[in-house]
């Protein structure tokens, strides 16, 4: 099946007075129609911003995109026209952002910002718009959705204003859906309600989600493909069987041992991962894990390790593929 997204080699910068922040620094994925990719990783690490440079919010200045492309089915982004970029965006495109406060305006009534975008994309008229923007009020768990249509954002809680922003992600059924921490302000319960909404709007429409997010549980339940990203490169990709139960590099292995789990140590005590990201204006020389990575070698900090494939579209970037050390690890010998 041909990919409905495709992400080569993007590289989106920013120029600061400090000097260039390379937030994404050579990013590659595809997407296929009803597919989920999960991207995981610190915050810092880049995920946002290639959701951001997907759906060409990056402001520019001070933002520029230094290399890569993104197509959609098969036309650049980057090289489309305003208007153009305004058709699909919202549409064919759409985002559920991590921060609704900022996403919502405050000067209009919820129903009425979702109904424009179903005005705009749909060319429904104001009554069956507004009727469709309380069904999805509706759907997302608002209670009482025909009069908290009526109100405005700062009279919902956090949670009510991430729910009614999917909302709007979802009202035009879109080809693409990204999602940047859709479930963090939402209680369990509606986390799962919202989880299963996705899926089902994946199930019937073959909507392709990329979903980013801190929550590995999410990613397990959800996606088909996992990227962890790191210092704005991807470190790893595979299906979520691969990174999960066959983890291939350091900093993934650092990722689940943080997890919550009965049998962490004789102590019952989390295991972190050791030093703090880097800053994106200076990453290490070579491999930017290397700091924190109890492996590292004198070519780990020398040289950065282009992306192996370990096979069955296993890719790891490491230079310590094929040691006994490393292949007891990845096996789960010493987690």
């Amino acid at each position: 099946m041909p990919a409905l997204l495709e992400v080569d080699g993007l590289k989106t910068y920013f120029d600061t007075l400090d000097g260039v922040v390379k937030a994404v620094d050579g990013v590659s994925f595809s997407l296929e129609r009803g597919k989920t990719l999960g991207i995981v990783g610190e915050s810092g690490s880049g995920k946002s911003v290639t959701a951001m440079s997907i759906m060409r919010l990056i402001p520019m200045p001070p933002g520029r995109f230094a290399g890569g492309d993104i197509r959609f089915m098969g036309e650049s982004i980057p090289a489309m026209n305003d208007a153009r970029m305004r058709e699909l965006r919202g549409s064919r495109i759409a985002m559920i952002f991590q921060d609704p406060m900022t996403s919502l305006n405050p000067v209009y009534k919820v129903g009425v910002q979702i109904a424009e975008s179903l005005r705009l994309h749909e060319g429904m008229d104001k009554k069956a718009a507004h009727d469709r923007a309380v069904e999805l009020l509706d759907m997302v768990g608002i209670p009482n959705a025909t009069q908290r249509a009526k109100d405005y954002p700062h009279q919902f809680s956090g949670g009510m204003r991430q729910r009614a922003m999917i909302a709007m992600a979802l009202a035009c059924d879109p080809d693409v859906l990204i999602a940047d921490e859709p479930t963090t302000a939402l209680d369990v319960t509606i986390q799962a309600q919202i989880l299963e909404l996705m899926m089902e709007l994946q199930r019937e429409k073959g909507t392709a989600i990329i979903m980013i997010t801190h929550d590995l549980g999410v990613v397990a339940e959800m996606a088909d493909r996992v990227m962890v990203m790191y210092a704005g490169r991807p470190v790893e990709e595979g299906t979520v069987s691969q990174v999960f139960y066959e983890p291939a590099h350091p900093y993934t292995w650092g990722l689940l041992d943080s997890l919550p789990r009965y049998d962490v140590d004789e102590k019952g005590r989390l295991i972190p991962i050791e030093g703090q990201p880097p800053s994106l204006i200076a990453v290490p020389k070579g491999c930017a894990f290397s700091p924190r990575c109890p492996y590292a070698t004198d070519v780990c900090r020398q040289i950065e390790p282009p992306l192996h494939d370990l096979g069955d579209g296993h890719r790891v970037s490491c230079h310590s593929i094929g040691e006994a050390s490393f292949v007891r690890r990845a096996a789960g010998g010493e987690r």
